[in-house]
């Protein structure tokens, strides 16, 4: 069993161009003081990382941890869930996620692609410099319009597109394992892996790529009905990297799963600021304990009515009240009978067929 570390949170949803969220020292102070241990940093915010200087400098490197280390701080992972994303991306999300991109390769899904894994790359080697061995991100998505099929889907169709995307991922993954450093897929709705079956078939679509790993967010099986304690021991081994994130489900006569197309606040499921939701952190806690999960349980705040500064005060010490300090030390080691030898346990009768056991409890 491993102690879970934290707490931690990712910085990307605290970001703004008001003090002390428009600088890295100023969100390090405000992390620190709140009691966090580890911050998870968005790379596409370049106030708190330049990717470019990060994967050509080790001096870089080891300045901004220095920088980050001085308020008693860790990077717990590296996030490229935008860069990530723009990996795969169906024409008919083409504009939307154009946003994602800088404006040179915008209007332009090849070159936007190529960007996205040179990106990705970088981000390999730069958590290499920085002493990081996993990375958080997302697997982009090709498919997420048939999930429904409906049209039915062609056979092979999907078949296909889980070899398209393994082909764009395989040179990020190769560049991972060349810097030694786990890809972490967030598990989450909109991208091509969303459960446990599309992480397998991505997996499979990889040739079992050892660096093809999970983030595991509860909140997100939570709005799809997934048992997301199962998961944990389905998946264990593969879970690299942890968000805690709540949410919950209250579906009515009128609105179910899919939502009614309506906003966070007026849906069936949503996300809720960690303990204000349904997710069981106390059973997660003890499986991902339990299976020796090496991760950080970082924060990752979304909720449709607590404030983010309440949710960020509150965040700490709900992670230090969650986290488990793995016993090593058997419980009953009180009735032991102490050191024993093979000879002793020979002696040991492993069937009591002979015995004559009485009928009844009187003592």
């Amino acid at each position: 069993m491993k102690t879970i570390k934290g707490p931690a949170i990712f910085l990307a949803q605290f970001v703004d161009s008001k003090a002390p969220f428009n600088s890295l020292d100023g969100m390090c102070k405000w992390a620190s003081d709140l009691g966090y241990k580890g911050i998870q940093i968005p790379t596409w915010e370049n106030f708190l990382i330049d990717l470019d200087k990060a994967a050509e400098s080790q001096t870089y490197c080891d300045e901004l941890k220095g920088k980050i280390n001085s308020y008693g701080l860790e990077i717990t992972e590296l996030a490229s869930h935008l860069q990530g994303q723009l990996v795969a991306v169906h024409p008919a999300y083409d504009l939307l996620f154009d946003a994602f991109a800088p404006d040179k390769v915008k209007n332009n899904p090849k070159a936007r692609t190529e960007w996205a894994i040179e990106t990705m790359k970088k981000c390999a080697i730069a958590s290499k410099r920085l002493g990081i061995k996993s990375h958080a991100t997302f697997s982009g998505s090709l498919m997420w319009h048939t999930w429904h099929p409906w049209p039915q889907n062609p056979a092979g169709l999907v078949n296909l597109a889980f070899e398209e995307l393994a082909k764009r991922w395989m040179p990020i993954l190769n560049t991972f394992d060349e810097n030694g450093v786990d890809v972490c897929y967030e598990i989450h709705p909109g991208e091509d892996l969303h459960d446990g079956v599309t992480f397998e078939r991505f997996l499979k679509a990889t040739n079992n790529h050892k660096r093809v790993n999970i983030l595991y967010d509860p909140s997100h099986f939570v709005l799809q009905q997934l048992d997301y304690i199962t998961y944990i021991d389905h998946y264990h081994e593969f879970i690299k990297a942890f968000h805690v994130k709540d949410s919950e489900f209250n579906p009515t006569g009128k609105k179910g799963v899919f939502g009614g197309y309506g906003d966070w606040i007026d849906r069936a499921g949503r996300y809720r600021s960690p303990g204000d939701g349904q997710v069981d952190f106390r059973t997660i806690f003890s499986k991902l304990t339990q299976y020796g999960c090496d991760v950080w349980a970082v924060i990752e705040w979304e909720c449709c009515i607590k404030s983010p500064a309440q949710g960020a005060k509150e965040g700490a010490p709900f992670i230090n009240n969650h986290i488990i300090e793995a016993t090593q030390k058997t419980f009953d080691d009180f009735a032991g009978v102490g050191d024993t030898d093979k000879d002793y346990l020979k002696k040991i009768p492993v069937s009591y067929t002979h015995l004559t056991l009485p009928t009844n409890r009187e003592v």
